[in-house]
Order: C-alpha cells, then structure tokens, then sequence
C-alpha cells in the first residue's frame, strides 16, 4: 500500500513573523530570517545583508560566500553549532530544506529523541548538514558514510570542532559507487532510518543546465555555482532514477536492519517507476511525503519491511 501524505497546513499567527510556504511547523527556520538577531551572533553576515527590492533584508542569493556566511549563521544561531565551513567547490547546502527531512523523518518514528535512534545518512557529504541538524534537534546518533576523501575529512573535522555533537556522529568511508549499505552497515548493526539525498543529474552538463536555470530564475548572468557540487553530489552515472533503483535493490538484503529506508526525490516523474519497483520487491509499507519551500518542490520516499521481520521472527511460545 502507497500512502502520499500532503505537507502539513500552516496556521496563521499574527505573533509571529510572516512564514515561508510548505515548510513544515516545526522547522525553525520557516519564518523570514531576522538579520538583526542573526548579526548579533554572527557579524561577518553583516558584508552579505542588503535590503532586497521590498526593503527587507536579505542576501544575494547568487553569492556562494553570502550563502556560506548565512548558514554559518543559521547553525551557529538555531543550534550553537560554533564551527562550520565547507572546503571550496563542495555543496552549499539550503539548511531550512535540510531540516524539513530531519522533521519528517522523526514524524515516521513518532518523535522519537535520543541516542537510541540511530541513523544511517547516506552521502553525508562534506557539510555533514543532516547529523548535525538532526543530532541538534532530536538528539539522535548518525552514522554518515561518505565515499570522497576530501568530503569524509572535511565531514569528521566539522564533527570534533563542535563538541555538542561529536559523540553522537560517526563518519564511515564507502568505498563503492554502486553501494549504499554494504560495507558501512555492519553485522549485527540496526538502524532506525535511512536518508540520502542522491545525485539530481545524469552527466555535469546536466547538473550544469540545471544551474544556468536557478541563475535565470535569480535574475543573474554569472555562472557561478551559488550551492557548489561535485561529481557524486550532483550528478551520478543514470542520474536520480538510477541512483534510487539500486538503493531499494539493495535495501532487500538489509530488511531487518533498518527500520525505515527513505530518500529525496526531487523529479515526480521518478515517482510511479520507483514505486513499481518496490511492489516487486514487496515493501510492506511505502509512503510519499510532499515537502516545499516556496517555489521548490521536492518529496521523500519512504519504504519499510516490517512483513518480513514478522515472519523471521521466531514463534511465541505459549505456557
């Protein structure tokens, strides 16, 4: 069975400031930033703030360093967390969308908190974004496997330089393309969740088309990578849909050591092959989560075997 559940309705309040769009409730970052606050913290943001055409503050969003500097802002103001950088060239991450995945990961598991929830981040890459958001809010332990050298350095440094999560994260080098699980899943090993966020694009030209639009739509001319990305972050051999059939392939032989297997799906078309392929592998459960933020539109994918732990599971006895 295939539930889609919609994003959640947003409820007016005149005591807040304005929200953003399809954002979920919880997710600190669905209201308008307030620049003042975050300069408090976080002064360098200062050389990126300008008032935009409304007269609000804001950022050139087509500035990699302004990104940089605001997310530096956004973690260090939502969750005390004093030190992070990405080395030049690596994803920029958007923090309000990654943190959108954290919250709808902890409806699936009831809001579970603490270290008792593991989680197996798939691609963690060198900003570490979803252990270091989802140890802040949840207090969940991650393991982020990660096949880049440069990126799995760069993610265990972020990890030590700041102490209210390095015991809670655990970074792992996968040393296969074609592989999500294996080799970093270890025997015995369980985990509550999976996440990733794969690979959009089929080739750099692609991943390079894609960014001429997010350029255009920004009104921008330059062809610099606002977010960064390397080969492996953007784009993988058969792209997206590739990427994600050979994850729920492979997640059949991991059956009863994670509870939830999830991953973003930026392209719906994706949506109806992938979920045939999971009838065919006989997921128990399969859900779609709608996600938004303003304009951008994304979804999860989550699917589950718990039939099949039921029948591996041995008999009661009765006495």
């Amino acid at each position: 069975m295939v539930e889609r559940t919609s994003k959640f309705a947003l409820k007016p309040n005149s005591e807040v400031r304005p929200t953003k769009d399809g954002m979920h409730p919880r997710n600190r970052f669905r209201t308008r930033y307030d620049f003042p606050q975050l300069l408090t913290g976080s002064p360098a943001l200062a050389a990126y703030v300008k008032a935009n055409a409304h007269g609000d503050d804001s950022i050139d969003y087509a500035n990699p360093q302004a990104v940089k500097a605001l997310n530096q802002a956004l973690l260090k103001h939502a969750y005390g967390l004093q030190h992070w950088d990405i080395p030049p060239g690596y994803l920029c991450p958007p923090i309000p969308g990654r943190s959108d995945y954290i919250h709808y990961l902890a409806d699936l598991i009831s809001m579970k908190r603490g270290p008792s929830v593991r989680v197996l981040d798939v691609g963690t890459g060198a900003n570490c974004i979803y252990p270091l958001i989802g140890t802040s809010e949840y207090g969940w332990s991650f393991v982020g496997a990660e096949m880049d050298d440069v990126a799995l350095r760069w993610a265990k440094k972020l990890v030590t330089a700041n102490p209210s999560v390095a015991g809670l994260i655990e970074c792992r080098p996968q040393t296969s393309a074609m592989r999500c699980f294996q080799g970093i899943i270890q025997p015995g090993e369980h985990f509550d969740l999976t996440m990733c966020n794969p690979p959009f694009h089929a080739s750099a030209a692609e991943a390079a088309a894609g960014t001429q639009r997010k350029l255009r739509n920004l009104g921008k001319k330059t062809s610099t990578l606002n977010f960064g990305g390397k080969a492996g972050e953007l784009w993988c051999e058969g792209g997206e849909l590739a990427f994600i059939r050979r994850m729920i392939e492979e997640s059949t032989a991991f059956a009863d050591r994670c509870g939830w297997f999830t991953t973003l799906v930026s392209k719906i078309e994706h949506l109806s092959r992938l979920e045939k392929m999971l009838h065919r592998v006989k997921a128990t459960e399969v859900k779609i989560i709608d996600m938004a933020q303003g304009q951008k539109k994304s979804r999860i994918l989550a699917w589950n075997f718990t039939s099949r732990l039921r029948s591996l599971a041995p008999a009661t006895q009765s006495h």
